[in-house]
């Protein structure tokens, strides 16, 4: 099995409007492969940049970054497409969700932009991981006929359901109680240990840090150790 970190950040800098706001200051940071990992820090420390740049989302202006052995810095935009559609999952913190698709249809998104998937196994696929994040019975529900947390479930597994070495979650509970967001930690940590896929959220909840194994704490685009 290969044990090469699912991420390497190497001396990442980022800034923006012109180089006045400086987002990322040199951060270097190794994700493992079965992370469990939340990055903490208040508004403005360099959590979302981070991510963005460990997703393929956003280039750095200086140093590298590498997700699943690929040089994301050296990759053209269709080959970081094709990385984030492969590899990387994503879970948002407004759910995402298309209003007018059912939670069996949303997951299945995820599915149709891969090659040589049939209509049947993208079906069943889905159908399989919504019943694992505890929503059999709901497939066919829209996302208005859904709670909160049970929307961010179906996120989860549209997220899960290509199976990606890695899922990015930026601020996953920001709009969900404590019990809900607390659950879908547990959630997240769970489908961790069934499929060995690395997670990387950011929060700045408290509650949520004690149920992660690994809090990188960023400050002014830095890492604070």
């Amino acid at each position: 099995m290969n044990d090469h970190p699912v991420v390497l950040v190497k001396d990442v800098v980022k800034a923006y409007q012109g180089g006045k706001v400086r987002a990322l200051r040199g951060v270097t940071l190794d994700v493992p492969q079965r992370a469990f990992m939340a990055l903490a820090g208040p508004s403005g420390s360099g959590k979302t940049t981070l991510l963005n740049m460990i997703g393929a989302l956003d280039q750095p202006d200086a140093g590298s970054v590498t997700v699943a052995d690929h040089d994301v810095t050296k990759l053209n935009e269709k080959q970081r497409t094709r990385l984030r559609r492969e590899t990387i999952g994503f879970v948002f913190q407004s759910f995402n969700l298309v209003p007018v698709l059912t939670a069996v249809e949303n997951v299945e998104l995820a599915l149709e932009i891969i090659q040589g998937t049939t209509r049947q196994s993208r079906r069943k696929a889905s159908m399989d991981m919504l019943e694992r994040v505890g929503l059999k019975g709901m497939e066919d529900r829209y996302p208005n006929e859904l709670s909160g947390g049970q929307q961010q479930r179906v996120a989860v597994a549209r997220a899960l359901v290509k199976h990606p070495a890695l899922v990015l979650a930026d601020e996953p509970t920001a709009n969900l109680d404590g019990e809900s967001g607390a659950a879908i930690i547990d959630l997240m940590k769970e489908m961790r240990d069934q499929f060995g896929t690395a997670f990387v959220f950011s929060t700045h909840d408290p509650r949520l840090l004690e149920r992660t194994e690994t809090v990188i704490t960023l400050e002014d685009g830095c890492i604070r150790s």
